[in-house]
């Protein structure tokens, strides 16, 4: 990769400039590191050291030389397929080692890879896969991802179904046991020259993101872009060799992927993973596995400071904490409650072209975003007015965009790069890409993205995270499109339309979803219906995107472009003092939408949300 490239995607990171100062060396160190592969780096580790443990599973140890045993299979397999440099794979695998060993063996002959969350099921998953092109598709072990997908099999054409923890005889027809496939297979290795064309700005792999168009949407990531989180998050907390990363975020997510398993692979040391995350087994388990370091999203630490209090909190070996999402208001909690020394918070989108990492130690802030270290950023992250409902810039006189001052919230947006004005952030039509971008922002022909959330500076340009704007919210650590839940409800044949939005629960990071709906002409909501809602979403939508809270109401209120105006309703909320339309929640013990009434509300609110 040219040298001046590699400064562009470099400069993307907003450092402290006396950080920078001070760390000259290391800087330069990640550069040249961000000039090679992840698979090039692993295979270079196994050469190096293949007797260390890797991964850590369930009180198992896989060496370096163990996984790329299992890789090698992977790869040998996926080239009987006949497939080669430049195909796709979806995986559909949660937090194990057949997910490392399946992609860095896929990777082995440059073949992209879609992580596919392993949550979905119908229609969402469905288009998940169709929407990449793949070649074949893997799932992991497990009996809910072998329902998942033997549901889905008809729709999915011609593309072949392999699945992992199961032989031949224990799966429907029409699909493969790979398990069956690795035991017959050799752990040839494959040279490096089947992948030589495959360069760094070729996609690595695809990670989904859910936006305003509804379907998740796959987003190209470069090998540029793995490398170079890998290697900046390895240097925010000084991630070595001698290092355990503890990793619970699921790695279909770039801060499990990359800030999580990258940083620990190309410092080649050892990952403590662990299928799903557990508040009761998180500080047991960093102590039994002597972590050092966590990958972390703000739901995740706020989960662990709601458990009971103990002695042991704050007794372990963890010396530093790497991730997003973390509010200013509990920071110093977590770090005095846990003895965390070190807490490094970024920001970025996955399909961004840019990310904001906080070096400062600063309680909440993300970094900053001061005049001077614009002036040295090609990128010119800059907080802008905004319309609130609409979530896109507010224009002066002059058609351009009004930066905002200190204090005031404003919506983040950056410069794009010159050579990404003419190519696709998702693999989908071109209009996807139109939606996120911002064209003659402060000059004529000018092109910024909209990262469709507001955040605040300080006095010292420290940047805060202030709201998540538009047609998404946040729940459970994931991302929630409302199109996409608007869309499915509506597909009810006694619903009119739905307004689908977030509303925040007290004690709960995020927010939780909740549709107003009307009714088509000549329907009603009885219980029969209510059942019926009921059963859809939860067989049409993923757990963390099933709405809380349903509200009827007579008639969908418009905005002058016929959108639904949701900004009176999200204030409303499920007040029942405020609110006089009937009102239902997520009745999963009389699997109905049931009457929210003052004792029904506290009920559900003390249950397992």
């Amino acid at each position: 990769m040219e040298e001046n490239k590699m400064e562009e995607l470099f400069s993307g990171v907003e450092y402290d400039i006396n950080e920078l100062k001070s760390n000259e060396a290391a800087v330069k160190h990640i550069m040249q590191e961000m000039k090679t592969h992840l698979i090039d780096k692993f295979e270079a580790l196994v050469a190096k050291q293949p007797k260390r443990p890797f991964l850590v599973y369930d009180d198992m140890i896989f060496t370096y030389e163990a996984i790329e045993d299992m890789a090698c299979r992977v790869a040998n397999i996926a080239r009987s397929w006949g497939l080669q440099a430049g195909d796709c794979v979806a995986i559909m695998i949660q937090n194990e080692p057949s997910f490392v060993y399946t992609f860095l063996g896929l990777q082995k002959l440059g073949i992209s890879v879609a992580l596919v969350n392993h949550n979905l099921t119908a229609h969402s998953l469905i288009h998940s896969v169709s929407a990449v092109d793949c070649k074949a598709f893997i799932v992991g072990s497990g009996q809910d991802l072998l329902e998942a997908v033997t549901d889905i099999l008809p729709e999915l054409g011609r593309v072949p179904v392999y699945v992992q923890g199961a032989s031949h005889q224990h799966l429907p027809a029409g699909i493969t046991s790979f398990d069956d496939l690795m035991k017959d297979t050799f752990p040839t290795a494959f040279s490096p020259s089947v992948r030589s064309e495959i360069t760094l700005m070729d996609t690595c792999c695809f990670i989904y993101t859910s936006g305003t168009t509804g379907n998740p949407k796959p987003v190209f990531i470069p090998h540029s872009k793995t490398i170079g989180l890998s290697c900046i998050a390895r240097a925010m907390i000084n991630h070595n060799q001698d290092d355990v990363m503890y990793v619970v975020l699921p790695l279909y997510h770039s801060t499990g992927m990359f800030l999580g398993l990258g940083a620990a692979l190309i410092s080649g040391s050892c990952v403590a993973l662990r299928k799903k995350f557990s508040a009761r087994h998180f500080w047991s388990d960093c102590r039994k596995y002597k972590v050092t370091n966590i990958a972390y999203i703000g739901e995740l630490l706020r989960y662990l400071l709601s458990q009971p209090k103990s002695e042991l909190d704050g007794v372990h070996n963890i010396r530093a904490a790497i991730g997003a999402g973390l509010r200013m208001d509990v920071w110093n909690d977590i770090k005095e409650r846990f003895k965390i020394p070190r807490i490094a918070e970024f920001f970025g989108a996955t399909e961004g072209f840019t990310g904001i990492f906080g070096v400062s130690e600063k309680a909440g802030a993300l970094g900053r975003l001061s005049p001077l270290l614009r002036r040295f950023d090609p990128h010119n992250k800059i907080l802008v007015k905004f319309d609130v409902a609409t979530a896109t810039p507010i224009r002066n006189e002059k058609g351009h965009c009004i930066p905002v001052k200190v204090g005031e919230p404003g919506l983040l947006i950056s410069k794009a790069p010159a050579n990404m004005l003419n190519k696709k952030l998702y693999k989908a039509p071109l209009e996807e890409t139109e939606k996120k971008l911002i064209r003659d922002v402060f000059v004529p022909g000018d092109v910024y993205m909209n990262y469709g959330d507001s955040f605040v500076l300080d006095k010292e340009y420290f940047l805060y995270f202030h709201d998540r704007l538009g047609d998404t919210y946040r729940w459970k650590g994931e991302n929630v499109s409302t199109k996409e839940v608007a869309d499915e409800i509506g597909l009810l044949p006694f619903i009119e339309d739905a307004s689908v939005y977030g509303v925040p629960i007290p004690g709960h990071d995020g927010k939780a979803g909740m549709a107003a709906i009307t009714l088509s002409p000549h329907s009603k909501l009885g219980n029969k219906e209510l059942h019926e809602l009921y059963a859809h979403v939860c067989k049409e939508l993923p757990f963390y995107a099933r709405p809380f809270f349903v509200r009827h109401i007579p008639v969908q209120a418009l905005t002058g472009t016929f959108k639904n105006k949701k900004g009176d309703l999200a204030k409303e909320g499920y007040d029942l003092n405020i609110v006089k339309d009937p009102l239902y929640f997520l009745d999963h013990e009389n699997k109905a939408y049931s009457p929210l009434t003052k004792a029904t509300l506290v009920k559900f609110m003390k249950s397992k949300l």
